[in-house]
């Protein structure tokens, strides 16, 4: 790749990248800040989801995204890229280095040439190696010890995320925590977003652009002094940025829906690592409910 350099960039061709030069996605973590909207709803996708990016077209890459394939190529541009194919050959040699590297984990448990249906769970199955390999021990035993102490726990998740906040809410009442959720800017869930207070946990769960409602409960939780958490497919999203503590899952899918699975599996094992902390406190009331 011999794309141009922006201004300031230390972006060296891809069969050079080394430990003293940037990969695309360090680069672009670097200049999250300078990018439009649009742009930085790829930024994200592109550091996300490399392993699809290095291998998807503009028009592709802008559909995941959920912009348009000018906005694809003023992104490149803006990193200083002539076009769309340099970004994307730097993209395919960063992601080749990962595999062939100790962070590539193992092949794929099903061959993508055999069908759709296994090309489906083989990506939810390299999607749960992603969020266990980018997830690392502090941060899990932060959230965990977070939800165990919180006197409340408000989730808010919009849209499909509406689901995985009801189903947070189930398994942490059945460790006896109490929480509530916000799901629309309608009345009842803003009545519930208006008793967060300083003794208040409040999770965002988000897939892709956040919704202006995590913007809302963010800053409410800010104001009032409340300890966030953001659980999010984007590292670099704006949830992310404000929360107090962050877990990230990998949403990649070949189909046109993300895949949900790393997040159902992250909401799990938050569950069992609040039950693990006081077993015999839990052990009870989980038989009791195993009975029913």
């Amino acid at each position: 790749m011999e794309g141009k350099r922006g201004e300031g960039a230390n972006l060296i061709g891809v069969s050079t990248v080394t430990a003293e030069t940037k990969t695309l996605s360090t680069y672009i973590q670097d200049r999250i800040d300078e990018f439009s909207r649009s742009q930085k709803d790829v930024a994200r996708y592109i550091v996300d989801h490399l392993d699809e990016a290095a291998f998807l077209t503009a028009e592709e890459l802008a559909r995941r995204a959920g912009t348009s394939s000018s906005t694809v190529v003023r992104f490149s541009q803006a990193l200083g890229f002539e076009g769309y194919p340099e970004l994307q050959a730097s993209a395919i040699e960063e992601y080749r280095a990962t595999v062939g590297g100790e962070e590539g984990g193992g092949r794929m448990l099903f061959s993508f040439d055999h069908s759709e249906f296994e090309a489906s769970l083989g990506t939810d199955h390299a999607n749960l190696e992603e969020t266990a390999r980018k997830l690392d021990q502090t941060q899990i035993d932060e959230a965990v010890a977070a939800l165990s102490a919180a006197s409340q726990v408000v989730i808010v998740g919009t849209d499909q995320m509406a689901f995985f906040a009801s189903y947070l809410r189930h398994t942490l009442s059945l460790l006896d925590i109490r929480a509530e959720i916000v799901t629309s800017t309608a009345g009842p869930s803003l009545q519930r977003l208006g008793r967060v207070d300083e003794e208040t946990l409040l999770i965002t769960l988000s897939s892709g652009r956040s919704h202006a409602l995590l913007a809302r409960a963010m800053k409410l939780a800010g104001h009032r002094g409340a300890r966030t958490m953001a659980i999010a497919d984007a590292t670099l999203s704006d949830a992310v940025k404000k929360a107090d503590l962050s877990l990230y899952y990998s949403s990649n899918s070949p189909s046109f829906l993300r895949s949900n699975t790393a997040l159902m599996a992250l909401v799990h094992a938050l569950a069992y690592g609040v039950y693990s902390r006081s077993e015999s406190e839990h052990g009870e009331r989980i038989r009791a409910y195993k009975l029913k």
